[in-house]
């Protein structure tokens, strides 16, 4: 992942970018300001997926929405439905895409999508069977917790200045939420519970201008 990163603005069929986000700065639990306000991030993880069910290691794979992971989302939708939003932000993954269409379909509002929040690359782990992998030696070719990090930080970042003094739905994955809930709160991931299917969680964003 390089220090850039291109965001695409996608409508109701074609994506078009957005421009380049800055490198990312140093990152504390809350950047403050005085000139921005506050951003207000419903945190929300893709619905369940066919590959959740049958326990394989999606990774950055597209993976596809289950009928209860499309009736999660639609939950999801409804508990959103009268709440003002300003943005909706996705992964570029088709099972994190289909989500935050539903959860969007309301608000009559595009959806931004970004490799920031695709899920971790299990690359040569990726499509296995999850049980199948206990005390197996991890390759080398897995994506790195200081690559993760990194992702979560600039996608905070992004986030916070990009939509400054704004509520913004973002839909992603199990690891990279947990990762931006870790750099938020200034702890391991390890300490970050697992969110479950289409669940939410609340960051209040602010960034420092000087």
């Amino acid at each position: 992942m390089s220090d850039n990163s291109i965001f695409l603005h996608c409508g109701t069929g074609n994506c078009r970018p957005m421009g380049w986000l800055s490198p990312s700065a140093d990152i504390t639990t809350t950047i403050m300001t005085d000139q921005t306000g506050q951003t207000t991030l419903l945190l929300v993880r893709h619905g369940q997926t066919v590959g959740n069910v049958d326990e394989i290691l999606q990774g950055q794979t597209q993976g596809e929405l289950t009928p209860e992971g499309v009736r999660q989302a639609m939950e999801v939708r409804e508990s959103l439905r009268h709440r003002h939003i300003d943005a909706f932000v996705s992964s570029d993954l088709a099972r994190a895409v289909h989500t935050c269409r539903i959860i969007a379909e309301p608000h009559g509002l595009d959806i931004v999508t970004t490799p920031l929040l695709r899920e971790r690359d299990w690359v040569s782990f990726t499509g296995l069977f999850i049980p199948d992998l206990k005390g197996k030696q991890w390759p080398t070719d897995i994506e790195t917790i200081e690559a993760i990090m990194q992702r979560a930080k600039d996608f905070i970042e992004m986030v916070a200045r990009q939509y400054a003094g704004q509520t913004v739905v973002a839909v992603g994955h199990g690891i990279i939420n947990k990762a931006i809930q870790s750099v938020f709160f200034g702890k391991p991931m390890h300490e970050i519970a697992k969110m479950a299917n289409a669940e939410v969680r609340t960051l209040n964003l602010s960034v420092r201008t000087s």
